[in-house]
C-alpha cells in the first residue's frame, strides 16, 4: 500500500488529494490533523509509526509528503511538524543527498547536486566555502545550498512568511523537535489519543537515519551555516514566541529577521 500511496502522490495533484482527506474527514465528522514532512527532522520516522494508526485516535491523521505547505491546508484543519537545529539539518541533508538516500531510499543525483558533490565531497568544505575569500568557489558553494535537496530548503519554504503563520496559529496543533524526538513523540501519542504502545522505529533503515556519524563540523563552518540558516533560526524563534508552551531546544543567537537567500 505505501507504494501505490507514493505512485498516487506523484499522479494526482496535491491539492486533489487534500480536498479528498478534507472530505473523507469530515464525512467521518472527525477532525483532520496533517502530519507534515519537513525533511530530515525525524518526519520519517513519525510517520511509520502512525502510519497503521491515521484513524485509532480522536483525529483522522493525514500523512502528508515534502511538497505539502500551511498554504496547501484548508483553515480549520490541524498541522503537526518537527523542527531541528538548521545546522544539524543542512549535515543531514547533506549526508542524505550524498548516499542517495540510502538505504531506505535510491535517489538519483540532480545535475546540481552532481556538480556540488564533485566540487564540495563533505559538508565541513561546503559550509567552509561559503566564506571563502575567492569568489568563484564562494559562489560555486552558494549554488551547492541552493541545489542539493533538504540543504536547499528554508522552514519559511512550508509556512509562507510570519504575517500568515500568525494567522494560521489556531490551526497549529503541535510542534516537535528532532533533538527531544521521542519525548516529543510521547507528548504527540498523548494528544491525538493513539494506542499507547505505538513506538517509534528503533532501526536506522525505517528511520531514515544517518548509518554511521559523520564528524563535527569545525566551529567557523559553524558560524557561517549559522548565518546562511539565519531565516530558519528565526522561525524557530517565531515557533517560541506563538506556539511552543516551553524554550525550543535549540541554542541560537537573537537576531533580527533576514530574509533568505
Amino acid at each position: 500500500m505505501t507504494a501505490v500511496r507514493a505512485l498516487l502522490a506523484r499522479i494526482v495533484p496535491r491539492r486533489w488529494r487534500l480536498l479528498v482527506h478534507q472530505r473523507i474527514s469530515r464525512l467521518r465528522g472527525r477532525q483532520a490533523v496533517h502530519i507534515f514532512h519537513i525533511g530530515k527532522t525525524g518526519g520519517t520516522a513519525v510517520r511509520n509509526a502512525l502510519r497503521e494508526h491515521r484513524h485509532s485516535g480522536r483525529y483522522d491523521l493525514h500523512l502528508q509528503f515534502h511538497e505539502t505547505t500551511l498554504k496547501d491546508i484548508t483553515r480549520g484543519d490541524l498541522v503537526v511538524f518537527f523542527l531541528r537545529d538548521p545546522v544539524s539539518r543542512f549535515a543531514s541533508g547533506f549526508d542524505n543527498q550524498r548516499r542517495r538516500g540510502a538505504p531506505l531510499y535510491t535517489h538519483t543525483w540532480t545535475e546540481a547536486e552532481t556538480i556540488a558533490f564533485e566540487r564540495f565531497p563533505t559538508d565541513a568544505e561546503l559550509a567552509l566555502a561559503l566564506g571563502s575569500p575567492d569568489l568563484e568557489t564562494r559562489q560555486a558553494a552558494e549554488a551547492a545550498m541552493r541545489g542539493i535537496g533538504h540543504v536547499q530548503n528554508f522552514y519559511w519554504d512550508w509556512f509562507g512568511d510570519e504575517a500568515y503563520f500568525r494567522e494560521r496559529l489556531d490551526d497549529i496543533f503541535f510542534v516537535g523537535f528532532q533533538e527531544t524526538l521521542s519525548d516529543d513523540f510521547e507528548e504527540l501519542k498523548r494528544r491525538l489519543d493513539v494506542p499507547a504502545d505505538v513506538s517509534l522505529p528503533a532501526d536506522d533503515r525505517t528511520s531514515q537515519r544517518r548509518p554511521t556519524k559523520s564528524d563535527p563540523l569545525p566551529p567557523k563552518a559553524v558560524a557561517l551555516l549559522r548565518d546562511w540558516y539565519a531565516v530558519d533560526y528565526d522561525f524557530i524563534r517565531l515557533c517560541e514566541e506563538t506556539v511552543l508552551d516551553h524554550p525550543a531546544p535549540i541554542e541560537f543567537e537573537r537576531r533580527d529577521a533576514a530574509k533568505p537567500r
